[in-house]
């Protein structure tokens, strides 16, 4: 059954955020106002201190962290007063005239935008009022516990060639001890912050140079993420998935096609070549249905599905970029299903047991699911897209699935489910999605031959498990604050002779584990036995053998786990035994 959102705790991070409003507007005399809504974790507000004095460095940075404490410090005189939320509806003229005298160039803007003869609402508290639909609190003691937390640039309306404000980030609980919670959770997350963390186990890295939003993978990086490459396309070939391969440019009359190029043309990269427009390719669905379009179908391949590990590129504007988890380049393991009418649901309910299966496996238990329907803009008809909603909240409701409605957030072609993994800090990261389409299909012309002799049209599923490898390694690495289990470890053991006489025994130990697919380095180095076992604790490698004189006299090693210490003394084929079976266990 869907789910609600806690329209409380929106309600109390919605006048959070006015309340913030209000205090700078009080400290800051001269501020213009953007916008300010409630998000997932809490609230913001951006700000242009433009006309506010020569404080500032530069755009969107007048404020600094240490201001953050006087501005909680005015929103709590705010709250404590408890003064009244109050709605107030007014025409357009009369909203524009309060807000001309304001100087609210930026609410202006926004008023403008709304349909002519509207009616709109402001919401006033004291002597402050904003332009908003609400809903909010009854008054402003009522915020509950908050707490100011960062700052950070934003252009207005999210685009580059517009001011750029400065946003400030906060967040607010009904009691003071969630709150208190909430902030243990973010020092968490700051020690688990896979940017950090990539960086300290080499794993990736980002230049300027080479492009923003453009993943190196380093060598132990680039194997984490082909342990995750081998392992997905395996469970795909399991399930009766048929691997294919398609370019990364093709030319824009596809796209065109697609709808592509009407409706995600901004966020394409295109040239020429020899007078023809090509498009490096932000999605894979063209390649796909080229390859389901290459010879005449019948009813008895169907459901037909394709899979592939496709690099794609998006235009992401350079504000959003972040690490692993916003990027310009990134690949998916992407799939498309050519159904019967009479296998959609099927289909989709086989897809959600495939992602079910594979975070299990990558230790991830818990899901928050979500339906998200047809936006304002798309493509096909309205028909379809019913049938195509119903099919994936028949889905859902048969498998006893709790979700939420997005309403207007699905795709141009179709609207989708997306099922977001939630982490060891229960943080939701945005991970698998399937997709009903009867639109491309019917722009493709797709056909096949039913039982009758008759063509009919197939019903096309898009979707991904992992989804971005880029963002799904990203909340792997957080998730796992870099000490990964050991089948996902880049390095598995580091042998650790005591002495150099010992240095090569262990070449010929590593020797041995690795012909038993173990991941195995030798630290050679003339160091203390104790700085090289806290070298590799801290670089977060699962179990050390130390080698001494009496070890490489017996052969024999002595097996020592990062979180559990000391294991004990056993032979290479004992200790190739116990880390096989632990790696057959995955996250099970």
């Amino acid at each position: 059954m869907a789910k609600k959102k806690n329209e409380r705790l929106e309600k109390i991070r919605h006048s959070a955020a006015h309340v913030l409003a209000d205090a700078v507007k009080k400290l800051y005399p001269g501020v213009k106002l953007g916008i300010g809504p409630a998000i997932e974790d809490g609230f913001y507000y951006d700000f242009d201190f433009s006309s506010c004095g020569e404080k500032s460095e530069g755009p969107g940075s007048f404020l600094v962290p240490e201001d953050l404490s006087r501005i909680e410090k005015e929103m709590r005189k705010i709250a404590g007063a408890k003064v009244p939320f109050q709605k107030r509806a007014v025409t357009k003229e009369e909203a524009a005239e309060l807000l001309e005298k304001e100087g609210e160039t930026y609410k202006l803007e926004l008023l403008a935008d709304l349909g002519d003869g509207e009616r709109v609402t402001i919401y006033t508290h004291g002597d402050f009022f904003d332009l908003c639909k609400g809903p909010h609190v009854e008054n402003t003691s009522e915020i509950g516990a908050f707490k100011l937390l960062s700052l950070a640039g934003a252009y207005w309306r999210g685009d580059e060639k517009n001011p750029m404000l400065q946003r400030v980030y906060g967040t607010a609980f009904e009691k003071e001890q969630e709150l208190e919670e909430h902030l243990r959770l973010i020092e968490e997350a700051r020690k688990r912050d896979h940017r950090r963390l990539g960086k300290e186990l080499e794993l990736f890295s980002f230049h300027e140079e080479m492009g923003a939003g453009l993943v190196l993978y380093h060598p132990k990086g680039a194997l984490l993420r082909q342990l995750v490459v081998d392992y997905i396309t395996a469970r795909h070939l399991e399930k009766g998935y048929q691997l294919i391969s398609s370019p990364h440019i093709l030319k824009s009359d596809i796209w065109q096609t697609s709808g592509h190029y009407g409706f995600y043309k901004e966020n394409m990269y295109f040239f020429d070549s020899e007078g023809q427009e090509y498009a490096v390719k932000p999605m894979n669905c063209p390649g796909h249905i080229l390859v389901y379009s290459s010879r005449v179908r019948s009813y008895r391949e169907l459901p037909l599905r394709l899979f592939e590990l496709g690099t794609v590129y998006r235009h992401e504007k350079s504000g959003v970029l972040h690490g692993l988890l916003r990027v310009r380049g990134f690949t998916q393991d992407d799939a498309h299903l050519f159904c019967r009418n009479d296998q959609v649901e099927s289909e989709i309910e086989k897809v959600i047991d495939f992602v079910d299966e594979t975070l299990k496996d990558f230790g991830f238990t818990d899901i928050e699911v979500e339906l998200s329907t047809r936006p304002e803009k798309f493509i096909g008809e309205e028909k379809d897209w019913e049938k195509a909603t119903s099919a994936l909240e028949n889905t859902l409701r048969n498998k006893g699935i709790d979700y939420e409605v997005n309403e207007g957030d699905g795709a141009f072609y179709g609207p989708k489910i997306d099922i977001k993994l939630k982490d060891a800090l229960g943080r939701s990261w945005q991970c698998a999605t399937v997709q009903c389409d009867f639109s491309l299909p019917e722009r493709f012309d797709l056909k096949y031959i039913d039982s009758d002799g008759e063509e009919k049209r197939p019903i096309m599923l898009h979707r991904v498990v992992l989804g971005s490898l880029e963002r799904f390694i990203g909340a792997l690495i957080e998730h796992y604050g870099g000490d990964f289990p050991l089948w996902l470890a880049p390095v598995q053991v580091m042998m650790v002779p005591i002495t150099q006489d010992q240095v090569e025994y262990a070449e010929e130990a590593a020797s041995r584990l690795r012909a038993a697919g173990l991941r195995v380095e030798v630290d050679p180095r003339d160091e203390k036995m104790q700085k090289k076992i806290r070298d590799a604790e801290v670089t977060k490698i699962p179990y050390m053998a130390v080698l001494g004189k009496r070890e490489a006299a017996d052969g024999t090693l002595s097996l020592r786990s990062r979180k559990d210490g000391n294991i004990g003394v056993m032979k290479t084929s004992e200790m190739i035994d116990k880390l096989t079976e632990e790696v057959k266990k995955k996250g099970r």
